[in-house]
């Protein structure tokens, strides 16, 4: 799925539920990672190590920033837009 594709698919619900966030961010070394959260700030801050958490995949490309966030959503809505970009084809040694 394209970006502009998961851009017409991500429009906001109304609820007061609606509070979850997808995120998409890049490091300095141009590796990728996507998420969603209700926190963005704190969510950033664990990524970077700045706060106990985050996930053990972007330990290594700190630091992170936002590319870009979509939001607010349902949670259901939010984990079912979750997208991660798709790394390059690899090529076969036969």
């Amino acid at each position: 799925m394209t970006e502009a594709e998961v851009e017409d698919e991500l429009e906001p619900e109304d609820e007061v539920e609606a509070n979850w966030w997808l995120y998409l961010l890049r490091s300095a070394s141009g590796r990728s990672y996507v998420g969603i959260t209700v926190d963005l700030e704190r969510r950033l801050a664990q990524h970077n190590g700045e706060l106990p958490g985050g996930a053990k995949s972007t330990r290594g490309g700190r630091p992170w920033a936002f590319a870009r966030t979509w939001g607010p959503f349902e949670h259901g809505q939010g984990r079912a837009l979750r997208v991660r970009p798709q790394a390059p084809a690899r090529r076969s040694s036969n």
